[in-house]
């Protein structure tokens, strides 16, 4: 054999383990990406409980628990707001019976009682 048959099958074997080398980082690599996509499809689908490991709800029925939440919140502020309301509704001057009415009558009277010097 002569140093260039040499020189060429050493290029060749060269060239063959870079494309191996290659291989196994791209297969290493959709490894990896396929097992992120399998746990972003258990996030999404949810997981049954199993020894030591509470269930876990996916996507979709989270999603639904956060509606109904929402639903009860609204359902509560709409009380919420009508007793606002009303309390708003002592704060100003009506002609009489409002809690801002009394106030003002008791300082009238109280400044007739004892004025300012």
């Amino acid at each position: 054999m002569t140093p260039e048959q040499i020189a060429v099958w050493a290029g060749a074997a060269t060239a063959v383990c870079a494309l191996l080398a290659g291989l196994w980082r791209a297969g290493r690599a959709a490894i990896r990406a396929a097992a992120r996509l399998d746990d972003l499809a258990d996030d999404w689908r949810g997981e049954p409980a199993r020894p030591g490991v509470p269930a876990r709800p996916g996507v979709l029925e989270r999603v639904g628990r956060i509606e109904q939440r929402t639903t009860e919140i609204a359902a509560g502020l709409g009380d919420l707001e009508r007793r606002l309301v009303r309390v708003e509704h002592e704060l100003h001057p009506n002609g009489g019976g409002s809690l801002r009415d009394a106030v003002n009558r008791v300082d009238a009277r109280t400044a007739r009682i004892a004025p300012d010097n």
